[in-house]
């Protein structure tokens, strides 16, 4: 048996081998999905994906030392008028280099500025500009998201670090707000992302009114897998969402389309929990904010008309003397209008009584004078038709029972009648 190398026997031999096989640089075309400066230090990671499923196919590590990164950032910059940054393509030109403690990476000792930037970020442009032209690349900001949002859909995947860290943050948040989470299990990576985050959306919507707000998270990833984030189709499922979307699929150097279509972008699932619960306690507080300023206003109010009823108590007093006086001078001169109304009244009727009374005697004396004449007419009629008067011209007068006979047929053979004469009266038996 051969006597066995060391690790660093072994890669140091990788080293060697790759020195003389590739001692030459190379100009490489290459996408950037990270790119970040440490202490003076480029630290790039590289990538190419297929043209038709747009995933990745090659990754590699690439650095650029500060000596040569001090020269060529400022020239990059001064030509492209833009810095270096994710989603750029770039040619680069490399050496191999393999390192026996950090393995291996690409050593950069220039970068072309004519070269323009990647298919990534101009594709992101075109979807940009794309969702902008259709005018929903806003309509997410126009949302409002409910004073008191707590049903909350999330959509990450089930085993995901970050969906746990989202959840324990808001079960364990220290103003003891109750949340009702439902997850929507989604692929978060990969090439199913767009499809899985959009068959998610669409099972939400069919019972969007048991949620106030949809919260898309991922538990860290490289920058690389962020691509699945970047599509026309799910930012346009986004920005048409009837709910507010808040999105913490990033980290502090990336952000997508998605992030930037969507009502609220954070970094983390931990900043979307946060934020959800700052969010309840601005309305807790605003709610607080109101309570006391009610209290303030009616308690400001009842000053104001305590002070107004002090006042009023005090004018009582003065108000009443005055009214009171001032009545009092009404009925004198209510008693005094009166008095001269029935004084005038008095005098009026005893002028009418006088006129009458004159009018009066002249009236009666007539009337008297007429009815005496009256009086005398009866008198002289009365003894015309006297019958002591008749019964002197010889006439006599019948009498029956009292009543005086006019008709012989009213008697009855053997009753006796009365007759009367001017001297003397005699009884009779009636003969048939």
């Amino acid at each position: 048996m051969d006597k066995a190398l060391t690790l660093y026997e072994l890669n140091n031999l990788v080293g060697l081998t790759l020195q003389t096989v590739m001692p030459d640089e190379y100009w490489v075309e290459a996408e950037l999905s990270e790119a970040r400066e440490v202490r003076g230090h480029c630290y790039m990671e590289l990538i190419q994906k297929d043209e038709q499923t747009h995933t990745p196919v090659a990754k590699a590590s690439a650095k650029c030392w500060k000596n040569k990164w001090m020269v060529i950032r400022p020239y990059f910059e001064r030509v492209t008028g833009q810095t270096i940054h994710p989603g750029m393509k770039v040619l680069l030109k490399v050496y191999a280099n393999f390192h026996e403690a950090f393995g291996f990476s690409w050593i950069v000792t220039d970068i072309d500025p004519v070269y323009t930037m990647g298919d990534m970020a101009r594709k992101r442009m075109e979807i940009i500009a794309r969702l902008k032209e259709e005018g929903v690349f806003d309509m997410q900001k126009e949302l409002h998201l409910s004073l008191f949002a707590h049903r909350v859909a999330v959509i990450s995947s089930e085993n995901a670090a970050g969906y746990g860290d989202f959840s324990h943050q808001l079960a364990d948040n220290a103003s003891g707000f109750k949340f009702s989470t439902k997850l929507f299990p989604a692929v978060m990576q990969g090439e199913q992302v767009e499809q899985s985050i959009i068959g998610a959306l669409n099972e939400i919507n069919e019972r969007v009114d048991d949620f106030d707000v949809v919260v898309i998270i991922r538990g860290g990833g490289a920058t690389s897998d962020l691509s699945g984030f970047d599509t026309l189709a799910l930012a346009e499922n986004v920005a048409n969402f009837p709910l507010p979307v808040i999105t913490g699929i990033g980290h502090d150097r990336d952000e997508s389309i998605l992030d930037m279509i969507s009502f609220q972008q954070v970094k983390t699932p931990t900043a979307a929990a946060a934020y959800l619960i700052e969010h309840l306690s601005d309305t807790l507080q605003r709610i607080a904010d109101v309570q006391e300023e009610m209290v303030n206003i009616i308690r400001h109010r009842m000053e104001v008309e305590m002070l107004r009823f002090n006042r009023l108590a005090m004018k009582i007093p003065l108000l009443f003397s005055r009214v009171k006086e001032a009545q009092a001078e009404r009925l004198q001169l209510f008693s005094a209008q009166i008095m001269a109304m029935i004084n005038r009244r008095l005098m009026n009727e005893s002028h009418r009584l006088i006129v009458l009374s004159n009018q009066l005697s002249p009236l009666a004396e007539k009337r008297i004078t007429n009815e005496c004449h009256h009086l005398e007419m009866l008198e002289q009629r009365c003894r015309s038709l006297d019958p002591k008067r008749l019964l002197k011209k010889g006439y006599s007068v019948t009498l029956h029972q009292g009543h005086v006979v006019r008709d012989a047929r009213m008697l009855n053979e053997g009753d006796i009648v009365e007759t009367r004469l001017e001297k003397g009266t005699f009884k009779s038996i009636v003969k048939k």
